[in-house]
This record gives structure tokens, sequence and C-alpha cells, in this order.
């Protein structure tokens, strides 16, 4: 226990949120208490409570980290890329491969974001949110460039677009990953074939009729 008095505090909660965050994948965070947290991190629930008030301040730092994940992803695809499709279809790859990669972080990604700071709310939540915009500004920059070039179609609603084809492409996503098997037996297609003419599909939405 010494060793580890040395190491700093966000040590300490980056560890512990390593081991709940390998318990939830398995079981879910429902089912996870916070005594197999302790026992998984090593550390006693005593020590454990120093770090971390309840398990809902462990899932708030995992959302935190999964943004941070996400927003590097989207990144990193806008940067390898010019053209408004070349751009667009590497986002969509990125994003599934960050599905494949941590699919953990890409459901609580889409589902456990707080918006409302006025009362109680977690430290994690408003830099969660403020990452969240920032992802959000990105792909925004990616529709109205598009649309300026023509690539895009000139009628949508630049945030109202970004937020749809979010949706869209995340269940597209998650289908592929659930649904991997029936897809293979029923069409005849691998998940990234699928994945690929969805994402082509997707695309022909927003396209300009001159693109």
């Amino acid at each position: 226990m010494g060793r580890r008095i040395k190491q700093p505090r966000s040590a300490h909660r980056e560890a512990i949120a390593a081991a709940a965050s390998a318990l939830f994948m398995k079981a879910g965070i429902a089912a996870v208490s916070m005594d197999e947290i302790a026992a998984a991190a090593g550390y006693s629930k005593a020590t454990l409570y120093v770090y971390f008030q309840n398990k809902e301040e462990i899932v708030g730092l995992l959302v935190l980290e999964s943004m941070k994940k996400l927003y590097a992803c989207i990144c990193a695809a806008m940067e390898e890329e010019r053209g408004t499709w070349a751009r667009y279809l590497r986002i969509c790859r990125a994003l599934a491969q960050y599905q494949t990669d941590f699919p953990f972080y890409f459901q609580m990604a889409l589902e456990r974001i707080n918006i409302d700071f006025t009362g109680e709310h977690l430290p994690e939540d408003e830099e969660t949110y403020r990452i969240g915009e920032r992802i959000n500004e990105k792909l925004n920059d990616f529709v109205r460039s598009g649309m300026e070039r023509g690539e895009l179609r000139r009628d949508l609603e630049p945030r109202a677009a970004v937020f749809q084809l979010w949706g869209m492409l995340a269940g597209l996503i998650q289908l592929a990953a659930s649904k991997e098997p029936y897809i293979q037996a029923a069409m005849g297609l691998t998940r990234e074939q699928f994945l690929e003419s969805g994402f082509a599909l997707l695309g022909r939405a927003l396209k300009g009729e001159d693109a």
C-alpha cells in the first residue's frame, strides 16, 4: 500500500476506473457493486471511497474518457482527408473502428451525457458536455464546408443534420455489431461490406444534386 500512497490521486482514480470499466463491459453497470470494483482494482472498500463517493462518479469519469477518445477519433479522421466525400467516409469508418475498439465507450457516448448543470451534478459532466460540443462543431464545420462547395445539399440545417447523421450512423454501426451473424447468413455480406453500403446510402442523402 506504501507504493500507492506515492502515486498521484489521478493515478488511483484511473486504476479504479479501468477496473470498473472491465467489470461494466462484462456484466453491465447496474449489476456491478462498489465491493466488486474495489476487489478488482486491488483496493479496500474504504480506500475506494477516498477516490470515488459512489459508482456514478466512476461512470462519470468513464464517460468523460469516452468523449475524449471520440473527439480524438473525429479530429484524426477529418485531418486525414480534404474532399467532402473522402472526409465523410473517413469519419464513418473511424466511428466504426471506434465502436470495434471501444464498444463500451461507444455506447456510453451515445447514452450518458448530462446537459443540465443548474443543480447537483458530477464534476466531470461539464467537461464531457464541452467536449461533445467541440465534436459537434467539428462536424458542423464539415457540413457547412460541404454545402459551400456544392458537395452537400444546400437545404441542410447543419446542427440538425449533424445530430441526425450521428443518430443514423450510430444505429447502423451498432446494428452491424449486434447482428453480424445474421447479416452474413441472410445477406452474404461481411460486417465491413454491410457498413460500407450503409455509409454510401446515408451519404447519398446528404449530397447535393450536382455532387
